[in-house]
C-alpha cells in the first residue's frame, strides 16, 4: 500500500488512502469520544408506540361527573366573542346543552380580563355576574390557558368554553373533555 506524506508546520504527516483522518487531528486519547455501547432494553419499560388505555369513565355515557347541572369553564375570548355576537352567555349555554349550566371563571381568567383594560369593561361586568361561579387558583403565574388545561386534567367534570385555536388544540389531546365554542353567532 502506498503512503502519501507531506509536511505541515514542520511536522511530517503520513496518510494512507484507507485513512480518512490524519494523525494531527486525532487529538489526545483522553479527549476522544468513546464508542457508544448499546443499552439493554428493560422489558418492563413502556414502548414508545404503545398508547395507554384510558378508563371508560372518560366517555360521556359512563362519566357520571359530567352531567346536569353542567359546570362550564369559560375563557376570556369566549366572553368577548359572545359580546360581539350579542349572545346572552348563560342563556345560550342552556340552549346549547338543554340543561342547567353553571359558568365557572378561574382567578387567572378574571385577572386576564382585568389586564385588558377599559376597552373590555363590558366583559369584566359579565364575568362578575353573580350567576358565574368563581374558582380560586393555587398555582403561580396568571396564564389562563395553562390554568384551564391544568384544572381540566385534574377534574374531568368540566366543559371548556373557548374560541382560542391553540387552547382547543391542547384540550383535544386530553381525553374525555368536551369543548364549547361560538361559530356563526351561535
Amino acid at each position: 500500500m502506498k503512503e502519501n506524506s507531506r509536511k505541515v508546520n514542520g511536522k511530517c504527516l503520513s496518510v494512507r488512502p484507507s485513512q480518512r483522518v490524519c494523525h494531527r487531528s486525532r487529538g489526545k486519547e483522553k479527549d476522544r469520544l468513546k464508542p457508544k455501547k448499546k443499552e439493554k432494553k428493560d422489558p418492563t419499560a413502556l414502548k414508545e408506540r404503545e398508547v395507554p388505555q384510558h378508563p371508560s369513565c372518560l366517555f360521556f355515557q359512563y362519566n357520571t361527573q359530567l352531567g346536569p347541572p353542567y359546570h362550564i369553564l369559560v375563557d376570556t375570548n369566549f366572553i368577548n366573542f359572545s359580546i360581539k355576537a350579542k349572545l346572552d352567555l348563560v342563556q345560550s349555554m342552556m340552549d346549547c346543552l338543554y340543561a342547567k349550566c353553571i359558568p365557572c371563571i378561574t382567578d387567572c381568567v378574571m385577572a386576564e380580563i382585568e389586564k385588558l383594560g377599559q376597552k373590555y369593561r363590558v366583559a369584566l361586568r359579565i364575568a362578575k355576574d353573580p350567576r358565574f361561579e368563581r374558582l380560586p387558583c393555587t398555582h403561580k403565574g396568571t396564564y389562563a390557558d395553562d390554568c384551564l388545561v391544568q384544572r381540566v386534567t385534574q377534574h374531568k367534570c368540566y366543559i371548556v368554553a373557548t374560541v382560542d385555536r391553540d387552547l382547543k388544540r391542547r384540550i383535544r389531546k386530553i381525553p374525555g373533555v368536551p369543548i364549547m365554542y361560538i361559530s356563526n353567532h351561535r
